[in-house]
């Protein structure tokens, strides 16, 4: 999208920093409930889950709903629970979120989240157990055979993904066997090993960094997010018709893969991402965190418009530059130039883009950055309608 296209369709104060964030939303009032005025979500975004997820528009619409609810009551059995809590996520079969909860939970607290509406199940283990499990494995090494590892809530354990083809090498044995002593671990395979989504300098509608082009994710007060692979602090920032933007004031890669990158030179914010013409324009509206197993869709200046699902929470991944921490994994497709874009569940902001393996055309995997995380690292402000 160009600055004149937003003017031609009446939105010229609508972008942002140039022209390849783009996710799309659920409108809500300000309570986060929809009003009985307000559609459920934009017709493009619910052909879009249709398109991805395999719903009909019912379908999408109910689902929409449900998430919404699952996200807002997520908070509240956490709370509820207290030290016997195992974890949450969304079960799109039920429409509802799961909550365990260690066998010592008492009755009454089982009695209180089930009042919630939410859906209990026993947990093995703690989820602070499950969390220092992770610690454990995070001050490990991993060789380039162990793609990531994740609290699992659901499997009551930490999963440790591990390249199908590579599980037999002595390292990734190693590896596994230093995991398993730190506590409940389960292997998984996947097809290939993790990769950050920068790309060389190609047309479209990019931001570019010397030869890199990356996606912006979302607009703060300032200036908008993005990865930090894309580029370090200082760097210079141009965008779609190779005109400055800004200048990247904190970058983080690996450790974390988090930046921010300021604006002036008459470009500027409000909380608008785009659609790709896929989904209309629409606005952002928060920053609640959707749980495991609920939708969630991605935009970037590659591939668009695409969605899937939050798999995991707070996951290493093993790329080769190094391990990035508390990371969130989705089914969602990605490819080279799309690192830094936008991923947003409804009307939510999620996080920007990474990396993944695979590709739009065969599938993959990819994860995000929480967009949270970067606001309090760097002090920042979400710009909201």
């Amino acid at each position: 999208m160009r600055r004149n296209r937003f003017r031609q369709a009446g939105l010229a104060a609508l972008l942002v920093v140039g022209t390849w964030a783009a996710a799309g939303t659920v409108t809500a009032s300000a309570s986060g409930t929809p009003t009985a005025d307000e559609a459920p979500a934009s017709a493009g975004l619910l052909s879009a889950l249709q398109q991805d997820l395999g719903l009909t528009r019912a379908q999408a619409e109910e689902r929409l709903a449900a998430e919404e609810r699952a996200t807002a009551l997520e908070p509240e059995v956490r709370r509820t629970a207290g030290a016997a809590y195992g974890g949450s996520w969304f079960d799109a079969s039920s429409g509802r979120l799961t909550v365990a909860v260690t066998s010592d939970a008492s009755a009454t607290t089982v009695r209180t989240l089930r009042a919630t509406g939410a859906a209990v199940r026993t947990a093995p283990h703690s989820a602070r157990e499950l969390d220092t499990t992770k610690q454990r494995i995070d001050a490990l090494s991993a060789p380039e055979g162990v793609s990531s590892w994740h609290v699992d809530p659901e499997a009551g354990s930490v999963v440790v993904n591990v390249v199908a083809d590579q599980r037999s090498d002595n390292d990734v044995q190693r590896f596994v066997a230093r995991a398993r002593e730190a506590g409940p671990v389960t292997v998984a395979e996947v097809a290939a090993a993790p990769e950050t989504f920068a790309a060389g300098t190609v047309g479209g509608d990019p931001y570019y960094t010397g030869n890199v082009r990356c996606s912006i994710g979302f607009s703060v007060h300032g200036g908008f997010v993005t990865a930090g692979h894309c580029g370090p602090r200082g760097q210079a920032v141009r965008g779609w018709d190779n005109t400055h933007i800004g200048t990247f004031q904190g970058s983080s890669f690996p450790g974390d893969d988090m930046a921010w990158v300021s604006v002036g030179s008459g470009w500027w914010t409000v909380p608008v991402v785009l659609g790709w013409g896929t989904v209309s324009d629409q606005l952002v509206r928060g920053s609640a965190e959707a749980p495991v197993g609920a939708s969630v869709c991605r935009s970037g200046s590659t591939t668009r418009w695409h969605c899937g699902r939050v798999l995991a929470k707070n996951e290493t991944v093993n790329y080769s530059q190094g391990a990035v921490h508390q990371m969130t994994k989705t089914s969602v497709c990605a490819e080279p130039g799309d690192s830094g874009g936008s991923f947003i569940s409804g009307d939510q902001a999620q996080g920007v883009t990474s990396g993944g393996w695979g590709n739009c055309s065969g599938g993959g995997e990819t994860w995000h950055q929480p967009v949270n995380e970067i606001l309090n690292r760097y002090g920042l402000t979400l710009h909201t309608a």
